[in-house]
């Protein structure tokens, strides 16, 4: 009975699992179907929202669209209009400028006629007083026949005789200046020659006293002054004044320069340059004036132990230095210095064997060309300006005077003043002591530069080439490169009128920007 009855129950809760089973999908199911259905509604819902969004967007746009093309279209019709009516301006102010020129072209026509009527009548005025003068002349003409009692035609041969011999006279006077002139000018020609021939003769001399060689190591050193370019052979000219000349010469270069202190200047410069071996124009400049500083104060040295050896003492400071300079000025080809130590002991040793003072004749005898260190364009004799200096620097009244007459420009007033002149001669005199005067030709020299100086916006200037070349460094603030052309012929010109030389001089005109700045 049991099993039956289990069976049952399993039944009935069986069937009763299905039925609630099948209530709950069915329920689940009809869930679905209103979620499914309220999601729907919601989609078309937003759909419906989504549209009328774009829908009130896009009609946004096109009014806006619309506006903006509303608004240029108003913009270009303005400009247009703008546009018309500044045509309009334009036409109407070329019509009243057409009106005013037709005016003024009426007047001017009106004037014209005026004018030409005016001047037909001076023209028919004028033409009848010519009449009237060809009838006066006639008319005098035949008086001048009537009473002068000869025809016109002996008039006029009387006329031509005369006039005939006025022009003989004045062929003759004119054929006198020409032969005036052409002798002038032959004479000129015949002094170019003999100074071309003297200049021919003494090439080796003048080689001799216008350079110094300074030996190289290598020949590689060679390129090194040149430098890039040659931009450092320019500027170790332009800071010395001083010609370089670097040819085939194995292992050296010459120095070429008139004044002996430029040139000493320039070699002791290359020298520390070589020794350095930096060489480029801004050491090249800085070099320079270090050993212009260093030789002026070796001049002074040099001043005193000249003293000290000549057995002098109580100088003033600038005759030291006069004195010094000396070494750097030659005599008609001999050392200044040497001729005039060599003075100052034969003035010395003659003023002893007559009783004399020979410390005051050795002074003398030592300064008695001291003169020619002054600077060379100041003119005047050499010994005027060496007894004007002696005096400015309170030297002896007897040192004065044989310093100034020993080439007796002013009356000797001492026996040591005699004796001075002895001396220079003696030494002057002794076989190969000098040679031919190149006293006058440094002279040449420095008046060249000292015209080429004289120009504005110049601002050295330096003869090289033994005076065959002036190199002139203007300013590049001053004068830009039309006026540095320019001012090449105008110094070219000026050397022509008031200096003669022989041969030709070339003028080079440099001018030159340089632009530095330093890296700290």
């Amino acid at each position: 009975m049991e099993p039956y009855l289990l069976i049952i129950i399993g039944a009935i809760i069986g069937g009763a699992s299905f039925f609630l089973g099948w209530f709950l999908n069915a329920r689940s199911g009809q869930n679905k179907i209103e979620s499914s259905e309220a999601r729907a509604r919601k989609v078309l819902e937003d759909a419906d929202k989504e549209a009328n969004t774009l829908k009130r967007e896009k009609l946004l746009e096109v009014k806006d669209e619309w506006y903006k093309r509303k608004k240029e279209f108003e913009s270009e019709q303005q400009s247009k209009r703008s546009k018309l009516q500044a045509l309009e301006k334009q036409l109407l102010s070329r019509e009243e400028n057409v009106d005013r020129k037709l005016d003024v072209l009426n007047k001017k026509e009106t004037s014209v006629q005026t004018l030409e009527k005016e001047f037909n009548d001076k023209k028919k005025h004028v033409e009848d007083r010519d009449k009237e003068l060809h009838r006066l002349i006639e008319e005098e003409n035949n008086r001048l026949e009537r009473i002068s009692g000869i025809s016109r035609e002996e008039a006029k041969k009387t006329l031509i005789e005369n006039l005939t011999e006025i022009a003989k006279t004045e062929a003759a006077q004119s054929l006198k200046e020409v032969r005036d002139k052409a002798r002038e000018e032959a004479r000129r020609e015949a002094q170019k020659i003999i100074v071309q021939a003297i200049q021919r003769t003494a090439a080796d001399h003048t080689v001799e006293t216008t350079v110094s060689v300074l030996n190289l190591e290598s020949d590689e050193m060679k390129g090194r002054i040149i430098g890039r370019e040659g931009r450092n052979i320019r500027a170790f000219e332009a800071a010395t004044g001083v010609d370089v000349i670097v040819d085939d010469t194995p292992e050296a270069v010459i120095l070429s320069g008139f004044d002996p202190f430029r040139r000493e200047v320039a070699r002791l410069s290359l020298e520390k340059l070589i020794a350095d071996g930096r060489i480029h124009p801004t050491r090249i400049e800085e070099v320079v004036d270090k050993v212009k500083k260093e030789l002026e104060e070796e001049i002074m040295h040099l001043g005193e132990n000249t003293l000290l050896e000549v057995g002098l003492h109580g100088a003033h400071l600038e005759i030291v230095k006069h004195v010094g300079k000396m070494k750097y000025r030659s005599s008609y080809g001999q050392n200044l210095l040497q001729h005039s130590v060599e003075v100052a002991l034969i003035t010395g040793i003659m003023a002893s064997e007559l009783r004399l003072d020979p410390m005051l004749a050795k002074r003398a005898g030592l300064l008695h060309d001291i003169g020619k260190t002054i600077d060379r364009s100041v003119e005047g004799p050499h010994a005027l300006l060496g007894y004007e200096l002696c005096k400015k620097f309170n030297e002896h009244a007897i040192v004065c005077n044989a310093v100034g007459s020993h080439h007796e420009d002013i009356p000797m007033e001492h026996p040591i003043a005699a004796l001075v002149q002895a001396a220079d001669a003696i030494s002057g005199a002794r076989p190969g002591a000098r040679r031919e005067s190149v006293e006058e030709y440094i002279k040449r020299l420095e008046k060249l530069e000292s015209i080429a100086k004289s120009f504005d916006g110049v601002m050295n200037t330096y003869a090289i080439q033994a005076g065959r070349e002036v190199r002139v460094i203007v300013s590049h603030e001053r004068l830009d490169d039309a006026a540095a052309d320019q001012l090449s012929h105008d110094v070219a010109n000026k050397i022509q009128q008031e200096l003669d030389f022989p041969g030709q001089i070339k003028v080079t005109v440099i001018r030159e920007f340089r632009s530095v700045a330093y890296a700290k």
